[in-house]
């Protein structure tokens, strides 16, 4: 099968390279998915997880990309809860060879159904940046509503996921971003923008829950914002500073058939938007995945015509 692959962490998206590798076996509980269109994050390359499999050997040349839709071709033994030929969408596991390539093997409980009326590429847009979501608004944010949400990188993948289930949950979204991203933020569902080049910070007053993507110096600042019994929710490795009345948490996003299965729906019922920024072909996704200018949304490269 044809594969994007990385040998040299040093050499970032750079090192890519499109090759041949052997198409995977299903091995006890996964599935084999023939991938449609995959979704990568360019932090993943900085992840110990891409380099090394969970007892730290080395596993390189690996296949990165973790978001995936596609139809599965084989059923592993004992596997359950899937069937050949069905669609499906999901995140594979971080230790394992990823999406970038046409056929990849997975825990089927990784997967959840993908409803016909929804395209691919839409598909492989949703699980890392609607999880994350999805996960830290609710699962460790505990968001309510009536509740204020500061957004960062709210023009975002992760950010409009975040800024439009927070508004559906009722809450007030304050997003943050570039000059550029404004417009984009305000789309989303934001009701507020902060400029970070140009605005200061401080002037949004106490909120009850920052959503960080970003880390430094915006994530002290932001701490000092969060009023009594707040939370500060952060993607981006253990907390640099911590709220004086509130919580601090990290968390790395996980598969979850059912909130997957909340997602696609709202993607279907029109209260949820995909955040895509380019589609490319295989062929061509080392100069996708290589961009020359900043590209807003989500990058998909689509496996399969």
């Amino acid at each position: 099968m044809k594969a994007i692959v990385v040998t040299d962490e040093a050499a970032g998206t750079a090192g890519m390279t499109l090759t041949e590798r052997p198409e995977p076996p299903a091995a006890i509980n996964d599935v084999v998915v023939r991938v449609h269109a995959s979704g990568f994050v360019p932090t993943e390359l900085e992840w110990p997880s891409t380099w090394t499999d969970r007892a730290g050997r080395d596993k390189s040349p690996s296949i990165p990309g973790h978001e995936l839709a596609g139809v599965v071709t084989a059923l592993g033994y004992g596997t359950t809860g899937l069937s050949v030929g069905q669609r499906v969408f999901g995140l594979t596991d971080w230790h394992r060879d990823g999406t970038l390539a046409e056929y990849v093997a997975v825990e089927a409980r990784n997967l959840a159904p993908l409803p016909g009326d929804v395209d691919f590429t839409v598909g492989a847009s949703l699980p890392i940046s609607g999880l994350t979501a999805w996960q830290g608004l609710f699962d460790h944010g505990h968001l309510q509503a009536g509740q204020s949400v500061l957004a960062h990188g709210a023009a975002g993948a992760v950010g409009t996921m975040v800024t439009q289930l927070a508004r559906e949950a009722g809450a007030y979204v304050i997003g943050t971003g570039r000059t550029v991203d404004r417009q984009k933020a305000f789309d989303f569902g934001a009701q507020e923008f902060v400029d970070l080049d140009n605005d200061a910070l401080e002037d949004i007053g106490a909120v009850d829950l920052v959503f960080d993507v970003i880390g430094g110096d915006i994530q002290k600042r932001s701490a000092g914002l969060i009023r009594a019994g707040g939370t500060l929710v952060t993607v981006v490795g253990p907390p640099e500073a911590w709220p004086t009345n509130g919580r601090a948490i990290d968390f790395v996003v996980e598969a979850d058939r059912t909130q997957l299965g909340e997602i696609v729906h709202r993607v279907r019922d029109g209260r949820l938007r995909t955040n895509i920024g380019n589609i490319a072909s295989l062929d061509d996704a080392v100069a996708a995945l290589n961009p020359t200018e900043r590209t807003s949304g989500k990058t998909i490269i689509r496996i399969r015509p």
